[in-house]
């Protein structure tokens, strides 16, 4: 047996045994790739997912409701740091990989390539978008690379508090005036299936998914995350007496699940190719962002490298 076969085999015996790969671990180069892929497109998508919620900051119906949403925009720009510096920890650097999402390169959730039309969206990306991310995000905290699972604790735990801010939106527009009930029913229609293809293509379609799986980077298939949101979600939409937009959606007495209708897959395909309603504007609105910003990184650069110079002349 060769060396390299002796490494994957003990590196294997550790994930098997539970244990955490750690940055200064050996680690096989496409486990390390699949991972670098993984958190930062990951660390992408809570970028960009900023976009659609933060241009309904200033119109939010109240103070209230603009200060839960600004702390939750808030929220998930610092989710995207905690997932840019795990992803440092393989030899990445966050320049490549900001560079690669505004080439087109690197993707994000396709979610995020969605409008989003009325004050009711906020609801509807809070209790289902953020509904799905944590379905697919708590196995994570279970992940076999170390700084991945401990940086999503506490995303989980902010992600929930994203959820219920949500749900508690659909709640008061569903129990209010006709006008605002058809707002919160038809915020449900458009973005139901957009969040149902969160969770990746069918398990048969997925490339990465059986290695990522035996690599414990996943805990769960797609299609079982897939059916696990669709069985609780459902059930939420009767307590806001709202109707999931699946004609073919029915409880299966044997199977113990919904059963739903197929997922429109050429529309999934086709955002994911950079086609969806909001690709173009979504990305040119991240390298504005990026230039218009370098004037700041170059302000930090400059006054760290000052600080490290005066601390340096201070013990000398």
């Amino acid at each position: 047996m060769s060396d390299t076969a002796i490494l994957e085999q003990q590196f294997q015996q550790k994930i098997d045994d539970e244990l955490r790969i750690e940055p200064k671990d050996w680690m096989p180069e496409t486990y390390r790739q699949t991972l670098i892929r993984q958190i930062s497109q990951h660390a992408h998508s809570e970028v960009v997912g900023m976009l659609p919620e933060g241009n309904w900051i200033t119109r939010a119906p109240s103070l209230r409701r603009k200060a839960v949403l600004l702390a939750k925009v808030q929220d998930e720009a610092g989710h995207g740091l905690y997932l840019y510096s795990a992803a440092e920890t393989l030899g990445v650097t966050r320049d490549q990989m900001v560079e690669k999402l505004h080439d087109g390169t690197a993707k994000y959730s396709s979610i995020f390539n969605y409008p989003t039309l009325t004050w009711a969206d906020m609801g509807a990306i809070g209790w289902l978008v953020d509904g799905a991310a944590i379905m697919n995000q708590v196995p994570l905290c279970r992940c076999s690379y170390g700084p991945y699972s401990r940086a999503m604790i506490r995303v989980c735990k902010e992600e929930s508090f994203h959820q219920r801010q949500g749900f508690e939106i659909m709640l008061t527009l569903s129990n209010g005036t006709p006008a605002q009930r058809k707002m919160a029913q038809d915020a449900l229609n458009r973005f139901w299936w957009p969040a149902l293809m969160m969770f990746g293509p069918n398990d048969a379609e997925s490339p990465h998914s059986q290695q990522s799986m035996k690599w414990k980077i996943k805990r769960f298939s797609n299609d079982e995350l897939r059916q696990k949101f669709v069985d609780v979600t459902v059930e939420q939409a009767k307590i806001l007496g709202l109707t999931v937009p699946d004609p073919d959606l029915k409880w299966n007495e044997e199977r113990g699940h919904y059963d739903f209708g197929e997922i429109n897959w050429d529309e999934f395909w086709n955002v994911v190719k950079g086609n969806g309603p909001c690709n173009r504007e979504r990305l040119e609105t991240r390298r504005n962002a990026w230039e218009n910003g370098e004037w700041v990184r170059q302000a930090a650069t400059a006054y760290a490298a000052k600080q490290a110079a005066a601390k340096e002349q201070k013990v000398a």
